[in-house]
């Protein structure tokens, strides 16, 4: 009974969280230290850095 409890009261918070994800992203990056680390992982990802770092230094003419 206990486990079943556990179990209802993290498919409640889960959908919370899915329900309201950007607005808890926003939340979560609008604090610097979490933000300058979601940088640093994200940059340390070379699939990410491929596609961002081009278009940042694309010298228009």
């Amino acid at each position: 009974m206990r486990i079943l409890i556990v179990l209802a009261c993290a498919a409640t918070v889960l959908t919370f969280l899915f329900k309201w994800r950007y607005r808890v992203v926003n939340t979560l990056l609008a604090i610097s230290f979490l933000r300058k680390l979601a940088v640093i992982i994200s940059m340390n990802m070379p699939a990410i850095r491929a596609k961002v770092l081009p278009g940042l230094f694309k010298t228009q003419s």
